[in-house]
């Protein structure tokens, strides 16, 4: 064994015992992050704007400080970007994170010096609770990959700015560089087919043991290992045991994904915004992810069913209940006040408090009154597919057509296939029925014949890479949501497909 997997197992030890002080104990941490926060955001020109230094409770905190999205924060931030300092935080950021918005255009979400421990911390935290739990640390002694966004950094007003992955790429471990891919010079390529090329000339003939990414680019990697090589990923990559990954469902892609790997992997499920690092996986034998409660970020949720309702309710932690979906709304010291950013999660423990990403609180269906979310699409999926169990999905849409040339509206399914349904009629036909089972509005409008059953559209092979190339968002951290409430994206892929 090498000296980074012996170091290593000591130091999960102590990582997961200073833990457990907070774990089983997520009140009393929130409430000290609370005061935290109001402390340090008092002197800010934010927090004299919302009266922070008189703020002492919750319900004061709620009062002060509205629920805000990016648009709300962006004056604040162009005061940073002008030269502004103690603005949201003390001083100024380390770096903004730069995101795409659907409705801001670009998105310059700030990292502070003392935020950056909750993105790098929790990201270590993850892997020193799978080598605590399982014993394997051997993979840290080989090869790792993280398939990311690019490390190169602009700069506007003294501050750095780039994509988070890129940002974080600047804090891996001085004891991890040594045996980090791929390159510097090959991770600053922008252009993301030719990086993957490139990526793939520097791994193939190395003992890689950790591979971390989206899932959709980490099975484009494989694909095109196994083009050059025509063998199972495990074939190529004896050593490769822990597979880490982010920012989508997993299950629409796990059959393909652990396919084209040939054998079982152990995988560990992160859940990192820009905003803030929100939970990991932190056992391989419960379902959840916990939630960081100790790092910076004091949590508000609200119930998705009310989140549009004029005055929605702002719960604190321990006022949610199971298997309820919540808007999630942060705090933190990085300068986000009351921000929600936009994801909904459930809960399936609260001791610990564990959750479930199941999608964005603006990512839904409801032209009808339906108000069909990611999760339920996602588990009719699921569900269906093990019963078609020939069935490989690469990627998936679903909007709403409300006009059709010719009789009823519908929700239309848009699918690439890696191995299509045997029976394609039958396999939409159980989606839709699981989908009717799983949302009573949908079910409602079926049966009362104002939908008539869901629409499957098959698209060619690389149809989303071509779309999401298109579209200048191909590769790194960027995601096709799962729904649309408007044809934008099914439009953009049906023009695709057509220039085929």
């Amino acid at each position: 064994m090498g000296i980074r997997s012996v170091l290593s197992k000591p130091l999960a030890k102590w990582v997961v015992e200073r833990q457990r002080d907070w774990m089983y104990r997520p009140a009393e941490a929130q409430q000290r992050w609370l005061q935290r926060l109001l402390t340090g955001g008092r002197s800010t020109a934010f927090g004299r704007d919302h009266r922070l230094a008189e703020v002492q409770t919750v319900a004061e905190f709620r009062q002060a400080v509205p629920v805000r999205d990016y648009e709300d924060l962006k004056p604040y931030v162009e005061q940073i970007l002008n030269g502004g300092s103690d603005v949201l935080w003390p001083g100024k950021p380390l770096y903004f994170a730069k995101t795409s918005g659907t409705t801001s255009g670009t998105k310059y979400i700030p990292i502070t010096r003392e935020s950056i421990p909750n993105h790098i911390n929790s990201a270590r935290d993850a892997l020193l609770n799978y080598v605590n739990e399982t014993g394997n640390s051997a993979f840290l002694d080989k090869k790792l990959i993280f398939l990311s966004g690019s490390p190169e950094l602009d700069q506007k007003a003294g501050i750095n700015i780039g994509r988070l992955s890129g940002i974080a790429n600047h804090h891996v471990p001085a004891y991890l560089r040594t045996n980090q891919l791929p390159s510097y010079e090959t991770n600053i390529i922008d252009d993301w087919e030719t990086k993957l090329e490139r990526i793939i000339d520097e791994t193939i003939s190395q003992p890689m043991s950790l591979i971390s990414g989206i899932p959709p680019w980490v099975q484009m990697y494989f694909d095109r290992i196994q083009e050059r090589t025509g063998k199972p990923i495990k074939d190529v990559f004896p050593d490769f045991s822990v597979f880490v990954y982010g920012g989508v469902n997993f299950e629409p892609y796990r059959a393909k994904l652990f396919d084209s790997i040939g054998k079982r992997v152990d995988s560990i499920e992160t859940y990192p915004a820009s905003e803030g690092f929100i939970a990991f996986q932190d056992t391989q034998t419960e379902e959840g992810l916990l939630l960081l409660a100790d790092s910076g970020i004091f949590f508000e949720f609200i119930a998705a069913d009310d989140y549009f309702s004029e005055n929605p309710r702002r719960l604190t932690l321990d006022e949610v209940e199971l298997g309820k979906n919540y808007a999630v709304v942060i705090n933190n010291n990085a300068g986000l006040w009351g921000y929600s950013i936009g994801d909904t999660v459930k809960f399936v423990s609260r001791d610990p408090y564990r959750l479930l990403v199941t999608g964005r609180i603006k990512h839904f269906i409801s032209a009808f009154g339906e108000h069909v979310i990611g999760e339920e699409v996602e588990r009719a999926l699921k569900d269906v597919m093990s019963k078609h169990p020939e069935t490989e999905v690469v990627e998936f849409t679903v909007a709403p057509m409300v006009s059709p040339k010719e009789g009823l509206p519908y929700h239309e399914w848009l699918v690439e296939f890696s191995t299509p349904p045997h029976d394609p009629a039958a396999f939409a036909h159980d989606v839709d029925t699981r989908l009717t089972e799983l949302n009573v509005y949908y079910d409602d409008l079926i049966t009362g014949a104002i939908l008539q059953p869901l629409r499957l559209t098959s698209l060619p092979r690389g149809a989303f890479q071509r779309y999401m190339k298109s579209q200048g968002k191909l590769g790194g951290q960027n995601k096709v949501p799962r729904l649309s409430n408007d044809r934008t994206i099914a439009d953009g892929l049906l023009r695709t497909m057509s220039t085929v």
